[in-house]
């Protein structure tokens, strides 16, 4: 073959990874990242003869004001009926996001629900390298924006009657069923306070038909704390199921925290100590603004219904 030959075979290969390259590009960023679905599970544990249970779980949202595509998807939701809403944080993506967070969210005024949260409940988002995450969990920006998170905290409790159980414990009740729920705020930061949840759990003086733990990052700590805590699902967020996946795999690129790849996303189990509870991990509404892509691994909310063993 000669040198010619060789150089035009080459500028086609090249060419051709480029248009693949530029293809993905463009799906991930123009497409994807707006093709909103629900995932849905069943999970059998609920009292015999009880009626099923429909748990919509939203995660990670990252809103900001001028996404209002998604934010009409999330109001959308409600036409699920849920009977209980668990948010694992993360609802905001820009310090005017809590704007675009009212309208989404409305539609579930008075159906019961629980939330933590996320840092960026807490503090803006910042241009971050994305290679860097293949690296391991990211870290902290200090002079990151603060975001409002009292006002937003006012618009989920006493608008949406809510209950935060941001390191702390709470009842709810749903479709007949007394639910016993504690959470930690973000582990990421390290924010989790897992020495006061006892105490909390404690008072709500127990009896409870089901428990849950709810986190905004699974790490494996927090994880393995709930089931000793006596969790019975645990619910989280925070891994953006990877947000940048190889199509089909069952495993992440990334999760950016120490839970194991094949277990960022979706429903699985988590085992500890002998014992083993459902644990669902949200993929994620949004991402960050200054990381405007989804590819192998579609926006999402999760409807999980419980049904009688």
């Amino acid at each position: 073959m000669t040198g010619s030959h060789i150089a035009r075979t080459a500028l086609i290969a090249l060419g051709a990874v480029g248009a693949v390259g530029a293809g993905a590009a463009i799906w991930g960023v123009g497409i994807e990242r707006h093709l909103y679905t629900v995932r849905r599970h069943e999970v059998r544990m609920l009292p015999p003869g009880a009626r099923p249970l429909r748990i919509l779980h939203l995660s990670d949202a990252h809103m900001a004001p001028w996404q209002h595509r998604k934010q009409r998807w999330i109001a959308s939701l409600a036409a699920l009926r849920p009977d209980v809403v668990v948010n694992t944080g993360d609802n905001l993506g820009h310090v005017d996001g809590l704007a675009g967070l009212r309208p989404a969210l409305a539609p579930f005024r008075g159906i019961p629900g629980v939330f933590v949260h996320g840092s960026n409940d807490h503090v803006a988002p910042s241009p971050r390298n994305p290679f860097k995450y293949l690296m391991g969990p990211s870290d902290h920006v200090v002079e990151a924006e603060p975001m409002d998170a009292t006002e937003l905290d006012s618009f989920l409790t006493d608008d949406l009657g809510w209950r935060d159980i941001d390191n702390a414990a709470a009842t709810i009740e749903s479709a007949g069923l007394r639910i016993d729920t504690f959470g930690v705020s973000d582990a990421h930061r390290d924010w989790d306070r897992l020495d006061v949840l006892p105490d909390a759990i404690a008072g709500l003086g127990g009896g409870a038909d089901l428990t849950w733990g709810v986190t905004h990052a699974p790490y494996r700590r927090v994880l393995d704390a709930f089931v000793d805590l006596g969790a019975e699902a645990i619910f989280a967020g925070h891994t953006h199921g990877g947000q940048v996946r190889v199509p089909f795999s069952p495993r992440a690129l990334v999760a950016n925290c120490d839970i194991p790849l094949e277990k960022a996303r979706g429903l699985s189990e988590w085992t500890h100590d002998g014992r083993t509870v459902p644990l669902n991990v949200s993929a994620g509404i949004g991402h960050s603004i200054y990381a405007p892509v989804r590819f192998g691994c579609r926006p999402e909310a999760s409807l999980i219904t419980l049904l009688p063993r």
